[in-house]
């Protein structure tokens, strides 16, 4: 006879430090002890589906319940959403090539648009996208992700952006004519 309390007792015991497959070898080792209709005991004691002990079972008697770092097998778990959505990262760093601002020589380039009106711009365009993603993107392409600061250059002039659009347009059109594109900073 299967004595289930005994069962439902060492498994809740040990439950709070059992990962997924630690479990499920846990129940299937109970299963095995059990002999006949161990499956069902188990299962109805611990709560662990039929299907998952008979998984850990597959294990045990395969010998592949070898001890290892990974839970899951590799490529399990949710995709990056730059493969779910394709021209995301493109898209991203089209809307940023009229707000890049630092020194193009040097290593440090960061955006003047904030995450928020970045995954605004996104979803305008057909993309989810949230601010933590944008930064992270952001990251991948290289940009630092700095605070606006204010500065004293002048006044501010409310079509500024489109300003730097219009420019950043004129640039992109004569190189892609082949013709020479000179930036000049004044201040």
């Amino acid at each position: 006879m299967i004595d289930a309390d005994a069962i439902k007792a060492r498994f809740k015991r040990l439950a709070p430090y059992l990962d997924e497959r630690a479990r499920r070898l846990f129940a299937a080792n109970e299963a095995l002890t059990a002999g006949w209709g161990g499956i069902t005991a188990v299962s109805q004691a611990t709560g662990v589906a039929r299907s998952t002990i008979g998984r850990g079972l597959v294990e045990l008697r395969s010998g592949n319940a070898q001890p290892t770092r990974r839970i899951r097998s590799p490529g399990g778990g949710r995709k990056p959403k730059t493969e779910t959505e394709p021209g995301l990262l493109e898209a991203l760093e089209e809307l940023v090539q009229s707000a890049i601002r630092g020194d193009p020589e040097a290593a440090l380039r960061w955006v003047s648009r904030s995450q928020r009106h970045l995954a605004g711009a996104l979803a305008e365009r057909g993309f989810t996208a949230s601010q933590k993603l944008v930064g992270r993107l952001l990251r991948r392409l290289g940009f630092s992700l700095q605070g606006n600061r204010k500065t004293r250059e002048g006044a501010w002039h409310p079509d500024r952006d489109r300003q730097f659009e219009h420019i950043n347009n004129k640039i992109k059109q004569f190189q892609n004519g082949g013709q020479p594109a000179i930036s000049v900073d004044t201040k």
